[in-house]
């Protein structure tokens, strides 16, 4: 069974101090649905740095519980390569494309990388969340407000939902835990 990371964070790091002169950078691969773990055990074999977040979750059927290990980011691996040296990346089976614009691959930006490798590996517990966006439209789903629906603000560490009356044209926030809230 993988860990929270395929490549150990120490290694990582390591290549992340050394590989300024061999100029790589993490990349975002996209995989066919349900192939990380293989794509990236493909890539290391390939001997280059990947990185493949993972946690674990209890599924209930009728007759049993499982606890399962799956993709922290579904249809994603993270690699560290040079940009010349991609085509080895893309040749694994189950590799689909980079996340590029305009026809190149964005390079990661290295900070926030490096930031969820070492929080990861150092036991932190963390599980896929839809992306909130401040100004996206916003449902609560528990709570005593479940249900409603409104624009989401952030204050300081906080997160607000703007409910607005359009009747009586008047709007009032409320804080909110992250967790408690979706996109519509």
């Amino acid at each position: 069974m993988m860990d929270v990371q395929t490549t150990s964070a120490e290694a990582i790091l390591r290549a992340a101090s050394a590989s300024s002169a061999a100029e790589e950078n993490w990349y975002a691969l996209y995989t066919c649905p349900r192939h990380e773990k293989r794509v990236a055990r493909q890539i290391e074999q390939h001997r280059i740095a990947c990185f493949l977040p993972i946690y674990r979750s209890v599924r209930r059927w009728k007759d049993r519980r499982k606890e399962l290990e799956l993709a922290l980011f579904p249809g994603y691996v993270f690699v560290r390569v040079a940009l010349p040296d991609r085509l080895r990346v893309l040749q694994v089976a189950g590799a689909v494309r980079f996340v590029s614009f305009n026809g190149r691959p964005v390079p990661l930006p290295n900070g926030e990388m490096e930031s969820l490798v070492s929080g990861l590996s150092s036991g932190v517990r963390a599980e896929p969340h839809p992306y909130l966006q401040v100004g996206r439209r916003v449902r609560v789903r528990s709570g005593p407000l479940a249900g409603a629906q409104g624009i989401l603000v952030r204050r300081k560490d906080k997160f607000r939902v703007v409910l607005s009356l359009d009747l009586i044209m008047r709007s009032v926030a409320v804080e909110v835990d992250e967790s408690d809230i979706e996109p519509c």
